[in-house]
Protein backbone atom coordinates (compact mmCIF):
# COMPACT_ATOMS: atom_id res chain seq x y z
CA UNK A 1 0.00 0.00 0.00
CA UNK A 2 2.53 2.29 1.32
CA UNK A 3 4.32 2.42 -2.76
CA UNK A 4 0.82 3.46 -4.33
CA UNK A 5 1.18 6.39 -2.15
CA UNK A 6 4.37 6.84 -2.71
CA UNK A 7 3.08 6.56 -6.62
CA UNK A 8 0.43 9.02 -6.13
CA UNK A 9 2.01 11.57 -3.98
CA UNK A 10 5.07 11.61 -6.80
CA UNK A 11 2.16 12.07 -9.47
CA UNK A 12 0.76 14.77 -7.61
CA UNK A 13 3.65 16.44 -7.05
CA UNK A 14 4.55 16.57 -10.36
CA UNK A 15 1.13 17.81 -12.19
CA UNK A 16 1.65 20.90 -9.08
CA UNK A 17 4.60 22.12 -10.38
CA UNK A 18 3.67 22.95 -14.18
CA UNK A 19 -0.01 23.10 -13.78
CA UNK A 20 -2.39 25.72 -12.05
CA UNK A 21 -5.57 23.62 -12.62
CA UNK A 22 -6.19 20.35 -12.66
CA UNK A 23 -8.72 17.44 -13.03
CA UNK A 24 -8.37 13.49 -11.89
CA UNK A 25 -11.18 11.26 -13.81
CA UNK A 26 -12.17 8.12 -11.87
CA UNK A 27 -10.32 9.82 -8.43
CA UNK A 28 -12.40 6.38 -6.71
CA UNK A 29 -11.84 6.52 -3.03
CA UNK A 30 -7.93 7.20 -3.45
CA UNK A 31 -7.56 11.30 -3.11
CA UNK A 32 -3.67 11.49 -2.21
CA UNK A 33 -2.60 12.67 -5.91
CA UNK A 34 -5.28 15.59 -5.24
CA UNK A 35 -5.13 16.51 -1.59
CA UNK A 36 -0.93 16.82 -2.78
CA UNK A 37 -1.69 19.03 -5.95
CA UNK A 38 -3.86 21.44 -3.73
CA UNK A 39 -1.80 21.70 -0.63
CA UNK A 40 0.71 22.62 -3.09
CA UNK A 41 -1.95 25.72 -4.14
CA UNK A 42 -3.12 23.96 -7.32
CA UNK A 43 -6.95 23.88 -7.89
CA UNK A 44 -8.12 20.49 -8.38
CA UNK A 45 -11.61 18.63 -9.42
CA UNK A 46 -12.17 15.27 -8.97
CA UNK A 47 -14.75 13.26 -10.94
CA UNK A 48 -15.74 9.35 -10.78
CA UNK A 49 -18.99 7.87 -11.89
CA UNK A 50 -20.33 7.10 -8.46
CA UNK A 51 -20.23 8.45 -5.25
CA UNK A 52 -16.97 7.42 -2.89
CA UNK A 53 -18.29 5.37 0.24
CA UNK A 54 -16.13 8.09 2.49
CA UNK A 55 -15.86 11.70 2.38
CA UNK A 56 -12.88 12.88 0.58
CA UNK A 57 -10.92 15.50 1.28
CA UNK A 58 -10.95 17.48 -2.33
CA UNK A 59 -14.14 18.32 -4.14
CA UNK A 60 -15.84 15.44 -6.30
CA UNK A 61 -17.90 15.69 -9.17
CA UNK A 62 -20.32 12.90 -10.41
CA UNK A 63 -19.48 12.80 -14.46
CA UNK A 64 -19.05 9.86 -16.51
CA UNK A 65 -16.08 10.07 -18.78
CA UNK A 66 -18.35 8.63 -21.61
CA UNK A 67 -20.76 11.53 -21.76
CA UNK A 68 -19.20 14.14 -19.87
CA UNK A 69 -20.50 17.57 -18.85
CA UNK A 70 -17.47 19.45 -20.16
CA UNK A 71 -18.54 22.76 -18.37
CA UNK A 72 -17.04 20.80 -15.03
CA UNK A 73 -13.88 21.21 -17.01
CA UNK A 74 -14.03 24.69 -17.70
CA UNK A 75 -10.61 26.28 -17.50
CA UNK A 76 -8.96 22.72 -16.52
CA UNK A 77 -5.22 22.47 -17.88
CA UNK A 78 -4.53 18.89 -17.13
CA UNK A 79 -6.62 16.06 -16.64
CA UNK A 80 -4.78 13.14 -15.45
CA UNK A 81 -5.96 9.55 -14.28
CA UNK A 82 -4.29 7.16 -12.26
CA UNK A 83 -4.50 3.82 -13.23
CA UNK A 84 -7.75 3.83 -15.39
CA UNK A 85 -9.54 1.02 -16.81
CA UNK A 86 -7.92 0.76 -20.52
CA UNK A 87 -10.93 1.16 -22.51
CA UNK A 88 -11.30 5.24 -20.96
CA UNK A 89 -8.00 6.24 -22.42
CA UNK A 90 -9.93 7.14 -25.96
CA UNK A 91 -12.60 9.11 -24.04
CA UNK A 92 -10.20 10.69 -21.78
CA UNK A 93 -8.31 11.62 -25.13
CA UNK A 94 -11.35 13.00 -26.55
CA UNK A 95 -12.33 15.20 -23.49
CA UNK A 96 -8.41 16.60 -23.59
CA UNK A 97 -8.90 17.24 -27.49
CA UNK A 98 -12.39 18.81 -26.80
CA UNK A 99 -10.92 21.09 -23.95
CA UNK A 100 -7.50 21.59 -25.24
CA UNK A 101 -5.67 20.99 -22.45
CA UNK A 102 -3.29 18.07 -21.46
CA UNK A 103 -3.89 14.67 -21.00
CA UNK A 104 -1.76 12.43 -18.35
CA UNK A 105 -2.16 8.99 -17.68
CA UNK A 106 -0.33 6.73 -14.89
CA UNK A 107 -1.07 3.34 -16.20
CA UNK A 108 -1.27 -0.29 -14.04
CA UNK A 109 2.11 -2.38 -14.60
CA UNK A 110 2.98 -2.16 -18.14
CA UNK A 111 -0.23 -1.15 -19.92
CA UNK A 112 -0.01 1.29 -22.51
CA UNK A 113 -2.79 2.54 -25.09
CA UNK A 114 -1.68 3.03 -28.33
CA UNK A 115 1.20 4.04 -29.17
CA UNK A 116 2.05 4.80 -25.06
CA UNK A 117 2.41 8.88 -26.25
CA UNK A 118 4.98 10.61 -24.57
CA UNK A 119 6.70 8.87 -22.06
CA UNK A 120 7.46 11.57 -18.58
CA UNK A 121 9.47 10.15 -16.33
CA UNK A 122 9.11 11.81 -13.19
CA UNK A 123 9.99 8.87 -10.64
CA UNK A 124 6.83 7.31 -12.26
CA UNK A 125 6.08 6.55 -15.80
CA UNK A 126 3.67 8.65 -17.06
CA UNK A 127 1.71 9.11 -20.68
CA UNK A 128 1.02 12.38 -21.91
CA UNK A 129 -1.87 11.31 -24.45
CA UNK A 130 -2.31 14.85 -25.54
CA UNK A 131 -0.92 18.11 -25.67
CA UNK A 132 -2.17 21.45 -25.14
CA UNK A 133 -1.92 23.29 -28.40
CA UNK A 134 -1.84 26.71 -26.66
CA UNK A 135 1.11 26.27 -24.88
CA UNK A 136 0.82 29.46 -23.29
CA UNK A 137 -1.98 27.95 -20.97
CA UNK A 138 0.45 26.80 -19.22
CA UNK A 139 2.34 27.39 -15.98
CA UNK A 140 6.31 26.64 -17.52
Amino acid sequence: MGAHKYIERTIGAWIASRYRSAAEVGVGENDVAARTILAAGGKIICTDIREPERPLAVPIIIDDIYSPDTAFYEGIEVIYAIRPAEEMVPALIALARRLNCDLIVYHLGFEIYGDGGEIIDCGVVLHRYHKCQNPSKRVF
